[in-house]
């Protein structure tokens, strides 16, 4: 082969690697991509094994829409704010790197706070309806899961799962969402760590929110959330796709749910 060919033939094959690798990353950058559940802080809404599509264009896109979470600065291209109630998908805050889902329950501005298994938003309490209760095994045992319809301010209701009034996370200080950040939930309220604990060291480089240790002093010493920077949000979650039970198989009624 000649040098001619030959240089063909390589520019031929780069090429053919970069359109290949566009059509592989630019509609999971630009428009959508899949997650699976790996833990049940979302239950009952999302279980362990749900297969789920986010939204990745729902509020702009930041350098986390990218695989590997470029450094490539700060900031949102056509960002849009989050609905309340909206189920998201972000870079968790204290390393930037580690995909988290919960539900966006507190706006820049906003008031929070657990009283008895509660929560408050700017001073009023949810609106909640009982769905009944059932026994579960959870992380502290066997215990039984009262289940509610829960209603945000807005209009917008999801089903919640508690353990009772006087659970470890069930009474908190109140907390005060600063610009440019939320509070986020999981549906699983006594089985999450989210934004009612502290998010420990910000790595230099990444988005950050203020946090007042003193806020959740009182609870159990473990890493959450804290609140989430706009930044970190990757997209909204839309639909469940398809879901597997370990040991069990699909769960067939689950496929193509919406969230």
């Amino acid at each position: 082969m000649t040098k001619a060919a030959l240089r063909s033939s390589v520019i031929d094959w780069a090429r053919t690697l970069a359109v290949t690798v566009a059509i592989v990353l630019v509609p999971r950058t630009v428009l959508c991509q899949p997650f699976t559940i790996p833990s049940a802080s979302m239950e009952p809404t999302l279980l362990v094994g749900d297969y789920i599509l986010v939204n990745k264009f729902a509020y702009g896109w930041s350098r986390h829409s990218a695989p590997l979470s470029p450094a490539v600065g700060h900031g949102r291209l056509m960002g849009r704010a989050p609905t309340r109630g909206d189920v998201v998908v972000f870079k968790k805050p204290g390393d930037g790197r580690t995909d988290v889902i919960k539900r966006l329950v507190g706006l820049p501005g906003d008031e929070l706070q657990m009283v008895d298994g509660v929560l408050r938003i700017n001073g009023t309490p949810v609106a909640q309806q009982p769905m009944g209760t059932r026994i579960e095994e959870t992380p502290f045992g066997v215990l039984p899961a009262e289940r509610f319809a829960e209603t945000l301010p807005g209009g917008r209701t999801h089903l919640i799962n508690s353990y009772g009034p006087r659970t470890a996370a069930g009474n908190t200080a109140a907390y005060r969402v600063p610009e440019g950040c939320y509070f986020v939930m999981g549906d699983n309220r006594d089985n999450s760590l989210d934004s009612r604990f502290d998010p420990g060291l910000i790595p230099a480089g990444e988005a950050r929110c203020a946090w007042n240790p003193a806020v959740d002093a009182l609870l159990p010493a473990e890493i959450g959330m804290g609140f989430v920077p706009f930044e970190n949000l990757v997209g909204r979650a839309e639909v469940v796709l398809f879901s597997w039970e370990a040991g069990a198989g699909p769960r067939w009624n689950r496929s193509f749910r919406r969230l």
